[in-house]
């Protein structure tokens, strides 16, 4: 049985990506920083939770070995795990406290675990030239500018940064790796601008004219990391409902 890594599996994209992976028969080790998941309930031990936070190295170190100790090997890592800046603060008014919490979380904690996770998929005995699939979930924010949060910006431009790097350095060993830049998705992260972005997508902000759902990132995740495209790394795939359009 094939199995993943999922950070960030407590709700929103992580939980819709864990969902779809089990169903279609993956065992899934899944990161919970806090809310714990329903997985277990309805998938036995196809599903590990790992209650810890991926900015912590100790947590990241438990997560591996849950996942080994399970299932044996990984074949995928899906890094979903960021946080918002807790106050929206204008470019020149952000605390270092804000920029540290952020980065440490969805920029160190993703390349740390990626780094963690890549040594032991070197170590997989291939299939079909494929040694394991990583994705991670970066942002429209890694490249439009919003200025009342830049270190999410920061962070997740990193993200993409790093994805060309380990795809860059993975590639010889048969690790594609890639990024999915969701656009503006109905998760508990969009839920205090839910009036902000519904009158911006009714004004055409979008050709799309929808919100994004978690599934529509968990289907583009699944097409990367399953083998539909095994001659695709360091790439980014925009699932954003067409915003990153340059339109007149």
């Amino acid at each position: 049985m094939k199995n993943i890594i999922i950070t960030g599996c407590a709700g929103g994209i992580g939980a819709a990506t864990a969902k779809l992976f089990l169903d279609a028969g993956y065992g899934v080790t899944g990161l919970i920083r806090s809310t714990p998941a329903d997985f277990e309930k309805d998938y036995g031990d196809r599903f590990v939770c790992v209650r810890g936070d991926v900015g912590n190295r100790e947590d990241r170190i438990a997560l591996v070995a849950a996942a080994k100790e399970r299932f044996g090997r990984i074949d995928g890592l899906v890094n979903v795990a960021g946080i918002a800046p807790k106050v929206r603060a204008d470019l020149l008014e952000m605390s270092e406290e804000s920029y540290d919490q952020v980065m440490n979380i969805n920029a160190k904690g993703t390349l740390f675990l990626t780094q963690l996770v890549a040594r032991e998929m070197i170590g997989n005995t291939p299939e079909d030239g494929i040694r394991g699939y990583i994705c991670n979930i970066s942002s429209l924010s890694a490249y439009a500018s919003s200025v009342s949060r830049g270190e999410y910006c920061i962070s997740k431009a990193g993200v993409s940064m790093m994805t060309k790097l380990f795809a860059d350095r993975l590639a010889e060993y048969g690790i594609p790796v890639n990024e999915v830049r969701p656009g503006i998705i109905a998760t508990g992260m969009t839920e205090k601008v839910k009036e902000k972005y519904d009158a911006l997508i009714e004004g055409g902000l979008l050709p799309i004219k929808r919100w994004g759902r978690p599934e529509d990132i968990a289907k583009a995740v699944f097409a990367l990391c399953t083998g539909a495209l095994p001659y695709v790394t360091g790439h980014s795939l925009d699932v954003d409902g067409g915003f990153h359009l340059q339109r007149l």
